[in-house]
């Protein structure tokens, strides 16, 4: 009876756990995280963190994150502005009036053109957020986005996201990394739906003068095709130094905004980050200008998904805005004497620079008959320094490396001294 028993709640269990064997859930992600391609820097920071793992002195060169500290200013007045108890609350969703007015103040006084702070103006949590919440304001499924390619990795998501078509256009060295608008195919264009363009450019560090703006916005009126310009290393360029700018804009003028062309405004918006200028990007605060509806348009997109910036970063971002412009020559500076002791290191050793106008990176010519990829990795397994692929913004991005000159002038020079060791060009 007993052993009866035992087999009979033996036989109960089996069922049981085949029941909850059936029942159980699988969890299936979308189709869109399926086909979404894994994000390129967090792909980075693995590499990374498995080499400091196994004992590595590992020299990061991979991602744009400055080393430089927040300015002392900026700090002081977070710390004030977060023991306010009228800060602790919800934010507005397009920003606190003052960061606004902020905003209008120093396009006006770094580019000349005037914006209505009520509607022309909206804070982001970082331009990253904004510009990938863009293609859910304006892109239906199977509508068309246009994009550079080499390009930053968010245009492409953010339209995934939309359930768009990213269609790209090569960013070429023979056309100094412009985009050839005529190159684009008419049936494309008459598609499409906005267009992502970026300048200063990240990875290649081009500059784009007021002329190729122009251009754009012919472009985009011939087509009726919202431009969204990303300036987010607007402030980052250089005053000539060993490696003076070669082609669209002199190294001693300062980057143009797309909004300095007239009519601009009326088919595109620009999006600006305090992350790389002031070395802010924890802070995660930005914010886009321009066409009105625009603003709106991605403004009725975030109300629903987030809930603003912490005004007391707000106040933050207000006293970088009006940082006085020595604190930023002082930063540009660094980077000058960063980029012509790295760059003229790498002539030494017999490596090519293809582009270094403006921003913090350095856009490198792979060897012949080797891919990005594979460069890359014999960085990383033959001298422990993480460098980025140039495929990884886009299939106009191989053949060549993307170099970050986010560290201590010391690395940089231990960085050399390792690749000359290792005869990573030979």
């Amino acid at each position: 009876m007993g052993l009866a028993l035992e087999v009979g709640q033996w036989y109960d269990f089996v069922r049981i756990k085949q029941l909850r064997n059936f029942l159980k859930m699988t969890i299936t992600p979308a189709n869109r995280i399926k086909d979404l391609p894994p994000y390129l820097f967090a792909a980075i920071d693995k590499m990374k963190q498995e080499a400091i793992a196994r004992g590595k002195d590992v020299i990061n060169l991979g991602i744009g994150d400055p080393d430089l500290p927040t300015p002392t200013p900026i700090i002081e007045r977070l710390q004030a502005a977060s023991a306010d108890p009228g800060n602790h609350q919800y934010p507005s969703y397009d920003g606190m009036p003052s960061f606004r007015r902020a905003v209008a103040k120093w396009v006006q006084d770094r580019f000349n053109v005037t914006l209505n702070p009520d509607n022309e103006v909206a804070t982001l949590i970082g331009s990253k957020e904004g510009i990938g919440h863009t293609p859910l304001a304006f892109i239906n499924p199977r509508d068309v986005a246009l994009m550079t390619s080499p390009g930053y990795p968010v245009y492409h998501a953010g339209t995934l996201f939309a359930g768009g078509i990213s269609y790209f256009v090569p960013l070429l060295e023979k056309n100094k990394f412009l985009p050839d608008l005529g190159s684009i195919p008419i049936e494309i264009a008459k598609a499409a739906k906005i267009f992502f363009i970026n300048y200063p450019n990240n990875p290649t560090g081009a500059v784009a003068n007021v002329a190729f703006f122009e251009s754009v916005v012919a472009f985009a009126r011939r087509y009726n095709i919202l431009i969204c310009h990303d300036a987010a290393y607007s402030e980052l360029y250089y005053d000539g130094g060993t490696t003076p700018a070669r082609g669209t804009t002199p190294a001693s003028v300062r980057p143009a905004s797309f909004l300095e062309v007239p009519g601009a405004t009326e088919v595109g918006i620009e999006f600006h980050s305090l992350s790389k200028t002031f070395n802010m990007t924890g802070w995660r605060i930005g914010f886009v200008v321009g066409n009105k509806d625009a603003v709106a348009a991605l403004l009725k997109v975030k109300s629903n998904l987030d809930s603003g910036v912490f005004q007391a970063v707000q106040e933050a971002g207000i006293a970088a805005l009006e940082l006085p412009e020595s604190q930023l020559e002082a930063i540009r500076k660094i980077y000058q004497e960063r980029k012509d002791l790295f760059i003229g290191g790498l002539n030494r050793l017999g490596l090519r620079v293809a582009s270094a106008e403006a921003g913090f990176y350095v856009w490198i010519n792979t060897p012949p008959n080797v891919t990005s990829t594979a460069f890359a990795a014999r960085f990383l397994s033959e001298a422990d320094i993480v460098v980025t692929p140039g495929n990884g913004f886009g299939e106009a991005g191989e053949g060549y490396i993307r170099v970050a000159l986010t560290c201590a002038e010391e690395r940089l020079v231990e960085a050399l001294r390792r690749m000359e060791k290792a005869k990573i060009f030979g």
